[in-house]
């Protein structure tokens, strides 16, 4: 009978592979970070505890219960009782697994799993994990009757309970293989910015804007230097790696760097592959509290930045009155400070307009400087990253004319407080949320004519006090909407206590399953002329019912 439980071992490899897709994708979501993948399946326990429980009553009664009905018919016939039994096992796994795979398929994605050579790589170890669990099975776990058949304690589909879990030791088997690989691109992005001695570094942190930020800053020096940065929001060591090692070449006089950062540390990797002369910190605020614990850490972190630069390095600070001030106060390198409104600060803005067009606002600085600037971006917290970007221009030698010239065309980074006019004032907000950026997200809706509607599922990766931050955005949209679409029911329960709290009617709340859902009920609320505020849109990995927030 080995024959037959070799084949119910391979149908398993096949299953638990097709299966552990989806499990794949979510720890590439999560960065491939093994602590954020468990805290994912920590956000879905409801979800893979009742795959794990119904594989288990599955493989439970095909496996035992129906062995021994089927052999009560054969008796005297073990060997044929046998076979069926183990078909009947095989047959109800199969018919479980492909319905569970068909419906992953079928589910629709925001960020679909890419196929990079580091996917492949952990695809291929994950086979060697389930081939070695499963040959371990078949060694261990079955044996001879009585009569000479070979049989099993337990069915080998009883695996398919483990495939949330298998990325995990999947995951930590590849470490050592991905650490090697990943030291070689630093090294040799590391040696390739060493040996460019005239080449302007500059370093961008905090806790939101480096983006935006990054963009608005290479565009303003590209009115006098060639500028090389990184595409989208790549800020780790192996994104940086591959950008330097890729695409810097002797023309670029200047390579700006997004630094983002998860864990005490992270930026000092960064900084070490970089090495910035120039550090530019935009915010420091309630982000990633499910890894650092406290905005206290988070502060800690960036100026990580600022103790890295060197002797002739300078760093410019974006004022907030709060974490950045202090940050300002401790550096000992050259530093500057720029603000909105008027203030102790080396470049400031102020006379700012918003509307439909964008932002205008008047350019100072404390040596008597002036320039009327207009941007297409939206928001007081994008015009304080612009001043940031203006300052640092000025210092590195760019004239006002050339700075107000770069300001003009910045563009606004997709999914950033993007508006889209129409028959609707459309504010795409979707990329993330954090509570300066939802407040500040809703000072701009708040200036558009008409009525007032938001779109959100809340905000994410606020540790502990994550009920507490939604609450109080709760509140403050009712200050300033109309009506909200509440995207994700058990999440937005906080923020639909904050707007009940304030006095918001019930009847101009609608908590929904998905985006989708929520986009087909706009026009329940709103019409013509009137404003739509998209804030966040949370990843595959986040969602509630695995269709998408």
């Amino acid at each position: 009978m080995w024959w037959l439980l070799i084949i119910e071992i391979a149908v398993t490899f096949v299953l638990m592979g097709l299966a552990s897709i989806h499990y794949i994708h979510m720890l590439q979501l999560e960065s491939y970070q093994l602590d954020g993948y468990m805290r994912h399946l920590g956000r879905t326990k409801s979800e893979w505890q009742g795959w794990t429980l119904l594989c288990g009553a599955v493989c439970l009664i095909a496996g035992v219960v129906l062995p021994l009905i089927v052999t009560s018919f054969f008796t005297g016939e073990r060997s044929r009782a046998t076979i069926i039994s183990h078909m009947i096992v095989m047959g109800s796994a199969v018919l479980f697994s492909v319905y569970n795979v068909v419906m992953e398929f079928r589910k629709p994605k925001k960020k679909p799993l890419v196929y990079t050579q580091r996917v492949k790589r952990l695809l291929a170890v994950h086979a060697g994990v389930q081939a070695v669990l499963l040959a371990l099975f078949m060694l261990v776990l079955s044996h001879e009757d009585e009569s000479g058949l070979r049989v099993m304690y337990i069915s080998p589909f009883s695996f398919m309970a483990a495939v949330p879990l298998l990325p995990l030791l999947s995951g930590k088997c590849a470490e050592p293989i991905e650490n090697h690989i990943n030291a070689g691109f630093f090294i040799a992005a590391q040696d390739k910015l060493e040996r460019r001695k005239d080449l302007i570094k500059i370093g961008i942190t905090g806790s939101y804007g480096k983006t935006g930020t990054k963009f608005a800053l290479a565009t303003i020096l590209s009115e006098k230097y060639r500028v090389l940065t990184s595409e989208s929001s790549i800020n780790t060591p192996m994104g940086l790696s591959k950008i330097i090692n890729t695409h810097l070449s002797k023309e670029h006089q200047v390579f700006i760097a997004e630094m983002g950062a998860r864990h005490v540390g992270d930026i000092t990797e960064l900084t070490q592959l970089v090495h910035p002369t120039v550090g530019l910190i935009t915010s420091v605020g309630p982000q990633h509290l499910e890894t650092f614990g406290s905005v206290s850490t988070v502060a800690k972190t960036k100026f990580e930045l600022i103790q890295a630069l060197p002797k002739d390095g300078f760093a410019v600070f974006a004022s907030d009155g709060a974490w950045v001030d202090k940050m300002y106060e401790k550096a000992s390198c050259e530093k500057l400070k720029s603000g909105v409104g008027e203030g102790e600060y080396d470049m400031w803005a102020e006379d700012i307009e918003v509307g439909a067009f964008g932002s205008r606002f008047t350019l100072r600085d404390k040596d008597g400087g002036e320039m009327r600037c207009e941007t297409r971006l939206l928001g007081r917290h994008n015009i304080s990253n612009v001043v940031l970007c203006c300052l640092a221009a000025k210092r590195l030698g760019l004239t006002y004319e050339e700075i107000a010239r770069g300001v003009s065309k910045i563009k606004p980074v997709e999914h950033r407080l993007e508006l889209i006019p129409g028959e609707l004032n459309v504010i795409d907000d979707a990329f993330n949320s954090n509570p300066v950026g939802a407040k500040e997200a809703l000072n701009v809706l708040k200036s558009f004519p008409g009525r007032h509607l938001i779109i959100t599922p809340g905000m994410v990766e606020m540790g502990k006090d994550e009920d507490k931050y939604n609450y109080e955005f709760g509140r403050q949209i009712a200050d300033c909407c109309d009506a909200a679409i509440l995207v994700g029911p058990r999440h937005t329960k906080p923020i639909e206590q904050g707007l009940l709290k304030e006095g918001f009617d019930e009847g101009s709340i609608l908590s929904v399953s998905s985006l989708d859902e929520a986009t087909k009920h706009i026009r329940d609320f709103v019409s013509a002329g009137d404003a739509v505020l998209f804030e966040n849109d949370l990843p595959d990995n986040y969602t509630e019912n695995g269709k998408g927030n």
